[in-house]
């Protein structure tokens, strides 16, 4: 039985709803809608302090702004959007278009079809999230979105150099210095500047995630995010000290972070914890961190690693680290997670920032019944069907006549009739009715 050397209280996706917060929000995309670019302008004021002349910025802004950083932020830029890219690259090559012969003449199949426009929110404030635009406009552009706009908003009244060029290093076609809810509505909606897009997607804090949530429906998303939680599973040769760092690196996020160990030895768990209390002190971010940890971070003590696996499936978090002898078992016990990192060489930071897998993953246990973002969401799979063997369609139509009347659509099966009848010049009473005498030019084969 599991037992619990650090409780805390569990997020839910119901305490995501904040009265204050939807309201704010809905008040906000109600004026965009009605207004426009007035009140897109009046809110970046009020939020950002901002009020350029024009939100996009030009080719040239773009080509000044990257001619200003330091060429060791380009190369890195450059070297992670390449992993990022071929690891988006092979998940499109897995996804093949197919078309199969069901009966003599019968073709089902379907394509992937590319959104034709996408927008991606690159969060600002404290943490201007540059991976951010690797993940939503590398992986949008692998999938052939022709036209992908970017948001990101300005950081104390200035804009921000490196995350502008990573986005135009990933491929946006249109860069816009914009935040907030502000932001997300004129993608949806579409504004005097900006034309709509199709999909929003990119993490950001509650207003921006609250505003994905109401607009969704008019505009695609690519999922709700709460606040970022990590889980790490360890066995007794895990490094306590390494599993502590870890922890911590996610509860920096913010003051809602969760943080948990599962363990099936009491020493490390304690040991963990006292690294924790001996880190937290110097962190630089420790006003996040802490109030994390304090508040939503848990250890828990398992008999063996099933009973952890278990365990770790019941949080269906985010980021799962696997820190144990035997780190790839986990791959066969577990099926609820956003992302799965194995063994003390991987890190839940590398795939944050660096490693190519995306980083944009469900929270608040929407890994049980979805993964994260990935080439795949900037795709529709669509299907389509033809029948070029008249015996086919008529015996098809035999069937679906039946079918139908069952369901007492009778539309529907007079669809199915019309083709027999055609095909196979079998009677029916209300084809004679509704053609009268002019039977011959509805174009019956025989």
């Amino acid at each position: 039985m599991p037992s619990w050397l650090k409780t805390a209280q569990s997020k839910t996706f119901a305490d995501t709803t904040q009265a204050d917060v939807s309201d704010r929000v809905r008040s906000i995309i109600g004026d965009i809608r009605h207004e426009g670019e007035p009140a897109v302008r009046r809110y970046a004021q009020t939020f950002d302090r901002w009020d350029p002349e024009s939100f996009r910025l030009s080719a040239a802004e773009i080509a000044e702004i990257m001619a200003g950083l330091p060429q060791q932020v380009i190369d890195d830029i450059v070297f992670v959007q390449a992993q990022v890219r071929r690891f988006a690259q092979a998940q499109r090559d897995s996804m093949t278009d197919i078309e199969i012969e069901t009966l003599p003449g019968v073709k089902l199949g379907h394509r992937h079809i590319p959104v034709q426009a996408a927008g991606s929110y690159i969060p600002g404030g404290r943490y201007p999230l540059t991976a951010s635009a690797h993940m939503t406009i590398v992986t949008a552009k692998v999938a052939g979105v022709p036209r992908v706009v970017a948001c990101t908003p300005p950081i104390n009244g200035e804009i921000p150099a490196a995350t502008v060029a990573a986005m135009s290093l990933a491929g946006a076609d249109e860069i816009y210095i914009l935040g907030g809810v502000q932001a997300v509505a004129s993608m949806a909606l579409g504004t005097e500047f900006m034309d709509k897009v199709d999909l929003i997607a990119g993490p950001g804090n509650a207003y921006v995630a609250e505003a994905k949530r109401q607009l969704y429906g008019e505009v695609g998303i690519d999922l709700f995010a709460g606040p970022t939680e990590i889980l790490v599973i360890a066995d007794d040769a895990a490094n306590p000290f390494v599993v502590a760092v870890d922890l911590l690196s996610q509860a920096e996020h913010g003051p809602e972070s969760p943080a948990v160990l599962v363990t099936t030895s009491e020493v490390l768990a304690r040991q963990v914890m006292e690294h924790i209390e001996r880190i937290l002190p110097d962190m630089s971010t420790r006003d996040c961190a802490e109030p994390a940890w304090r508040n939503f971070g848990q250890v828990i003590v398992v008999d063996d690693l099933d009973e952890a696996f278990r365990v770790a499936d019941g949080f269906a978090s985010e980021h799962v680290e696997v820190l144990t002898r035997d780190p790839r078992a986990a791959l066969e016990k577990m099926h609820d997670f956003g992302a799965l990192f194995l063994g003390e060489n991987t890190c839940v930071s590398y795939g944050d920032k660096v490693i190519g897998t995306n980083h944009v993953l469900p929270t608040l246990g929407a890994s049980r019944y979805t993964g994260g973002l990935w080439v795949g969401k900037y795709l529709k799979t669509v299907t389509y069907q033809e029948i070029t063997d008249d015996a086919s369609s008529a015996e098809l139509g035999r069937v679906c006549g039946r079918a139908a009347r069952v369901e007492l659509f009778e539309g529907h099966a007079r669809s199915g009739d019309v083709r027999v009848w055609r095909h196979l010049g079998e009677p029916y009473a209300w084809i004679d009715t509704a053609l009268g005498a002019d039977l011959e030019s509805a174009g019956r084969t025989p």
